[in-house]
Formats: C-alpha cells, sequence, structure tokens
C-alpha cells in the first residue's frame, strides 16, 4: 500500500509539474480530471529538505553552494521558501493545485478524493453559474454534504460561461491552506495570443484557524497586542498577519532590512514584439493587491469572465475572490522586468514577486523600477475601491467607470409586479461583540446539506430575536421567486463599517448599476465621511440593519447613475466601506446559493447568508446524492446558556414532552397495577389447589432417579 501510494504521489507530481490536471481537447465532449486531497509539507523534495539562496533551492546537506548543483523545483511546494516546514492542504501535491483548462460547453467531470486523515472537505467552482446543476456549486452544508476522509465525490457540470474562473475549497479555512487552483474555459476557437495564468496569493506562517482565532480575540507577541493594518484611505484591515506574497506558488521572505531569503521567483518567459493575455486570479486571503508589470502599459479586457471595453492603465488592483485579464505587448527592450503586487497597505511594504524575462535576456535579477507619473504622464490605476488614490499624478478608474463590451446584455428590465429590491449591508455591527454579519445576522451554517434537507434546519433566522436594533445568529436566507427582477443594494454603513468587503455570489453573475463611495478628502485620498444616498434610520446604535434609499422616490430604474445598456458583469464585487454596490440579476436559475464576503475569515466570522431561488423549481437531486445531519437531542448555544445544555425546541415541544412524560407514568401505573392483580389471583389459586389435595389425600411424593441422580415430583 505505502509503495502504491508513493508511486501515486510521484505520477500527481509530475502532472502538476506540467501545470495542468489533463488535456482536454477542443473535439472532446466530456473531460474527466482526479483531485486528490492530501497534507504535505513545504520545502521539501520527497523526503529530503531544501532550502533556498541566491534564487535556486538546494538540499539540506549542501554547505557550498557555489559547487552545488541546484535541485529543480518540480515536487516542491516552495511557497515563501521558509524553512521550517509548513503544513499545507493541497490538490495533487501542488501549491496551486493544476489547471483545469476546458472548452465552453464540454461536459467536466472531476473525481474529488479526499485523502485528509481528519478533515472534511468540499470543492467549489468558483464563477460557475451551475445552470441546473446546484448541487454540484461544491458548498459543505449549503449545497452537499462534507467529502469525510477516505470519501469520494465526483463533480459533473457544464463548462460555462468561457473566461477566468477558479476553484479552491469551500470548507472551514482550507483555501488559505493552500487548497486552490485556475479554471479556464475557453471559447472552441483557436487563440489569438499566448495566454498566461497568475494566481496570487498573501501568506504567511500559521495555521489558518489560529489566524481566525486572532482576527477574533486578538494577537500577541512579546506581551504586547499586534497591530492591525490600514488601508491607503484610511480604511481597516483585519487582523491577518501577511509575511509575504505568492505568483504561482512561489515568493521571497522578505526582512525588516528589506533582504530576502533568496528564494526562487515564478518567470515568465516572452518573446519581443508578441501579445499575451494574463489571466489574474485572487486567491488570497485578505488583501486587495496593486497590480503592474515595470516599463509595460497593461490594457484590462474582462473582469471575472465578462469582457469589458479595453482600458489602458499603469496597473489595476484587484480584490479576493476577483479576476482580471489584462494583454500586454512585449514592445520593450530585450531585458528582465518586474511583475509586482503590492498590497494597499498603508507604511507596510507587502508584495508578491515574478519575473517578466524577454526571450534572449539572461537569467539575471530585473533592476526595472516603476515609471514615474507626473502631470504630463499620470498613472492610470483600474478597480480603486475608492475615489482618489492617495499619491501624487495617480488617477483612479473605478469599477463603476468601466462598460460591458458586449452590446447585446443589458440590465434586466423591471417589471410591474415582478421587481424587488432589497438592501443587504455586510459589515460588524454590535455593542460588545462584532461578529461579521449581514443585516445584523452572523450565519450559522447548517448541520445538513440545506439544498436537499431544507426542512432539517433548526437554527433559521425567525427562531431568533433578530431586528433593527439587535443582532443574533442564525441562518440568514433571502426567497427570491422565480422570473423576478431582482435588485440587491449591498452596502457597508453603520457602526460596523470601516472595512471594505469583496461580496461572492454563487450562481450568478450579477450586472453592476451603480456604485456609491464614502466621503473623501480629495487632497490626501482619506475618509471622511458616509455616502449619503442611503438612510440607516439612527436610532441607539446605529446597526444599519433596515436601511433604505435617503430618498424615497429612488426606485427601481429610477435611480440616478444607473448604467442599464452596457452595466459590467461580475460575480465578486467590493463594497467600500462608507458606501455601496448596485446590482442586479434575473431569478432564472433555481438554487440555493451562497452569498459572503471572500474575506475568508470574514466569511468564517458570520458575514454570510443564502440566496433561496425559486425553491418550487429546485432540480431533482442525483440518485443516491448523499445526506448529512446531527444526531441526538438538539443542543443550543446562547448567552444565557454558554455551556450548551440541553434545550428544548420551543413551549409547543415542552408541552409534547409533557404530555409523552404523562402517559408513561401512566402505563407504569397501570402495568403494576396488573402485576399486583395477577399475584392476588395466582395465590388465591394455590389456596383452592391445597384445599382439594387435602380432600382427596394427594400429597406429592419424592423418589430418587438413580440413573440422574436427582429427583423428581410424583404424584
Amino acid at each position: 500500500m505505502w509503495c502504491f501510494r508513493a508511486v501515486s504521489c510521484l505520477l500527481l507530481s509530475i502532472m502538476s509539474a506540467r501545470g495542468v490536471a489533463s488535456e482536454c481537447k477542443m473535439a472532446d465532449e466530456e473531460c474527466e480530471f482526479v483531485l486528490v486531497i492530501d497534507k504535505r509539507l513545504t520545502m521539501m523534495k520527497g523526503s529530503e529538505a531544501v532550502f533556498p539562496e541566491g534564487g535556486n533551492l538546494y538540499k539540506y546537506n549542501v554547505d557550498n553552494t557555489s559547487a552545488a548543483t541546484p535541485e529543480t523545483s518540480i515536487g516542491v511546494i516552495q511557497a515563501d521558501g521558509f524553512e521550517p516546514q509548513r503544513v499545507v492542504t493541497v490538490a495533487n501535491g501542488s501549491m496551486p493545485g493544476p489547471a483545469i483548462e476546458v472548452y465552453e460547453g464540454q461536459t467536466v467531470i472531476v473525481h474529488v478524493k479526499n485523502h485528509l486523515h481528519n478533515e472534511g472537505l468540499s470543492i467549489h467552482w468558483h464563477g460557475l453559474h451551475q445552470q441546473g446543476t446546484p448541487y454540484m456549486d461544491g458548498v459543505a452544508f449549503i449545497t452537499q454534504c462534507p467529502i469525510l476522509p477516505g470519501q469520494e465525490f465526483t463533480y459533473k457540470f457544464k463548462a460555462k460561461p468561457k473566461g477566468t474562473f477558479w476553484y479552491h475549497s469551500h470548507m472551514g479555512n482550507q483555501r488559505t491552506m493552500g487548497l486552490l487552483g485556475p479554471l479556464i474555459i475557453r471559447e472552441k476557437k483557436p487563440l489569438v495570443m499566448e495566454e498566461m495564468v497568475m494566481v496570487l496569493q498573501d501568506w504567511n506562517h500559521d495555521d489558518s484557524m489560529a489566524d481566525l482565532l486572532k482576527m477574533m480575540f486578538g494577537s500577541f507577541k512579546n506581551r504586547q497586542k499586534v497591530p492591525t493594518t490600514d488601508s491607503l484611505d484610511g480604511s481597516h484591515f483585519s487582523r491577518y498577519a501577511m509575511l509575504s506574497g505568492l505568483i504561482n506558488g512561489k515568493g521571497r521572505l522578505y526582512h525588516k532590512d528589506g533582504k530576502h531569503n533568496g528564494a526562487p521567483l515564478t518567470t515568465f518567459d516572452v518573446k519581443p514584439n508578441t501579445q499575451y493575455r494574463f489571466r489574474v486570479i485572487a486567491a488570497g486571503h485578505l488583501y486587495p493587491f496593486r497590480v503592474s508589470v515595470h516599463g509595460h502599459e497593461l490594457t484590462i479586457v474582462a473582469s471575472d469572465g465578462y469582457d469589458l471595453r479595453p482600458e489602458v492603465a499603469e496597473s489595476f488592483i484587484i480584490n479576493p475572490g476577483e479576476r482580471i485579464d489584462f494583454i500586454l505587448n512585449t514592445t520593450n527592450a530585450v531585458d528582465n522586468y518586474w511583475i509586482r503586487a503590492q498590497t494597499l497597505e498603508k507604511g507596510v511594504d507587502h508584495r508578491a514577486e515574478a519575473i517578466l524575462r524577454y526571450e534572449g535576456a539572461s537569467e539575471a535579477e530585473p533592476t526595472s523600477v516603476r515609471r514615474t507619473c507626473s502631470v504630463v504622464n499620470p498613472c492610470r490605476v483600474i478597480n480603486c475601491p475608492f475615489t482618489y488614490y492617495p499619491m501624487q499624478h495617480t488617477q483612479c478608474l473605478r469599477f463603476d467607470q468601466l462598460k460591458s463590451l458586449a452590446d447585446d446584455d443589458p440590465a434586466p428590465m423591471v417589471t410591474a409586479g415582478k421587481f424587488k429590491e432589497h438592501f443587504l449591508n455586510y459589515a460588524f455591527p454590535g455593542t460588545k461583540e462584532y461578529p461579521g454579519q449581514v443585516n445584523g445576522r452572523a450565519f450559522v451554517m447548517p448541520s445538513v446539506a440545506a439544498l436537499t434537507q431544507p426542512d432539517e434546519i433548526h437554527t433559521t433566522c425567525d427562531k431568533e430575536d433578530c431586528g433593527e436594533e439587535r443582532t443574533c445568529h442564525c441562518t440568514y436566507k433571502l426567497d427570491l421567486t422565480y422570473g423576478d427582477t431582482v435588485q440587491m443594494v449591498l452596502l457597508n454603513l453603520g457602526n460596523g463599517k470601516g472595512w471594505s468587503h469583496p461580496v461572492h455570489l454563487h450562481g450568478h453573475s450579477f450586472y453592476v448599476l451603480k456604485m456609491g463611495y464614502a466621503q473623501y478628502n480629495a487632497s490626501n485620498g482619506q475618509v471622511i465621511g458616509d455616502n449619503i444616498d442611503i438612510d440607516c434610520h439612527n436610532v441607539s446604535h446605529n446597526f444599519c440593519n433596515s436601511p433604505t434609499w435617503a430618498n424615497s422616490s429612488w426606485t427601481g430604474d429610477n435611480i440616478p447613475g444607473l448604467e442599464l445598456k452596457n452595466p459590467p458583469r461580475k460575480d465578486t464585487i467590493i463594497v467600500p466601506t462608507g458606501g455601496y454596490a448596485v446590482v442586479r440579476i434575473r431569478a432564472d436559475n433555481p438554487g440555493l446559493w451562497f452569498m459572503h464576503c471572500h474575506i475568508e475569515m470574514h466569511s468564517a466570522d458570520g458575514m454570510a447568508m443564502m440566496i433561496n431561488e425559486a425553491q418550487d423549481h429546485h432540480p431533482a437531486p442525483p440518485d443516491n446524492f448523499p445526506k448529512c445531519g446531527s444526531f441526538g437531542p438538539k443542543i443550543t448555544f446562547s448567552k444565557n446558556n454558554e455551556r450548551g445544555e440541553i434545550e428544548k425546541e420551543s413551549k409547543e415541544e415542552n408541552k409534547m414532552v409533557r404530555h409523552d412524560l404523562f402517559w408513561t407514568v401512566v402505563g407504569c401505573l397501570i402495568g403494576v397495577c396488573a402485576l399486583q392483580f395477577l399475584i392476588l389471583l395466582c395465590m388465591c389459586c394455590r389456596r383452592c389447589e391445597g384445599s382439594g389435595r387435602e380432600k382427596y389425600n394427594m400429597e406429592p411424593t419424592f423418589t430418587p432417579n438413580p440413573q440422574e441422580n436427582k429427583g423428581y415430583l410424583k404424584y
């Protein structure tokens, strides 16, 4: 068994080194893949450790690197080159996992095998609509039961729409531990240019659960509380101790003096005077990155799989969960150029790096620098989460200022009787505790697969004391009617604002009609006030759990600034602190869709909800689809019952329990009476029998049995 597993691991490593799970041809109707999920150690090659120096990896026992042959990176999960090995959770032995590359309209079959020893998992296909296959969306306890250790689960779905997508674990914090990979869906036609895939991650050396607990309760070092960092606009970032950034699984650990550990970086080899399409996937945990290629302008052409009218920029910003495609022209001098992705942290230099290497350039590190922004030639930054970039001669182009390339995909129409509008506040409201919430409701994950077992969910919000001035913990859902045009105003206001949130909707790519931002100081770009378009109905706590438009005449299409003709489409949108985003969908994809902040620790903390779309139209699950759930008496936790004592569901259940207890006692009493009656009856019979024997002189006699050496009664 050990030999078989070792051979399997070797084969998977070779497959992962090629970068794809398996080859899928344009003419294929079905494409089949296998993802084996397991734990691995970073900075190991087989059973031997490696270390970084001078841009190479060497075996642990090498003393003189100048006289040694470097190790290849095949089979090594490098991360930032930190030598004490870190445990990671990966697909097919690599991080990122192997790319799944298919063509639009093909049937994709992925066999996921859980080789973890003590963790369940599920795999989500981020950005795919799963039209007709909601059971394949891959969210544990929402659309399916977790895949338990030793189990397999086969996902089967259509590859659509075309574009840049990715897959990742949707169980606990496994995504942060490395369980993710690219999913590219191409049109069925020859490529017009060569393509490159770039996966961005923020990274540290902690276990993902430690990251979550530190966010919730604080982090301390040398008896001092570790501070959090702020964004360039003065908003906040949560407590995640980022140490390095990774591009396609490789990065460097920088020290405070600016020196680094010499770990090798990802290199993109290009030819001069050629066009390339880069597909960038923000697979990180928390931080947005500003991405640039030194000496090159970038032409932004798509976001989250949907084409945009091309916009030329010096750089762009990408948030966790988003994808941005850009075209790069290699018209510069033959040389090496830095590809840099820098976080938006104020006063902190956290970055991911890679090398753009022209054919004919030496294998040296780049010496390029970012170009100077000036009045004559300002730097243009696309997808800013704020209005003003707080650097001289740097201009922001926000996402709501972009337009869809397609002229035949307008926003869904508003029809009388078939239009609904919902305000959803993604924030951290509270007075003593501040969990992640939507409209004051911190999401409680069901203990069953909610899509197939909706009647077994016992944590619904109607059983909790939720309200405008309260926060509560429950399984929050929004019911949609089939065929309705649904407008959602995603906001970030009230006393829980201060952190911007990339909100991701499963099952749809919504139309972005309008975005409203906070009020800023135009000189330094700092937040100075909230957007005034939304009325939170400020009462004592200002939780903003039941907001409305400040102008009551705003409704449907009658809202100033809506882009209805060429709205860009996305599945993940940044909701800026102090502001909002207006998005619209047509409720034509029946299923149960998760909608949550894509900062993993925020979602795990409760900033999530379910969109229950057209429940009466939900397709039937596949045959023998697994079910799951709890067993035994229900245990509930509340502020008055912190030890988790057994509590009954309701007064009606208490009555039923008392009713059952009453009849149990009555039954026992009847049984006791019946037993006493039988005893009395037997005593009476024996007396009658005794009287008969005396009358007829029939006393029993004892006669020995010599064969068995025991006696028997004989009359």
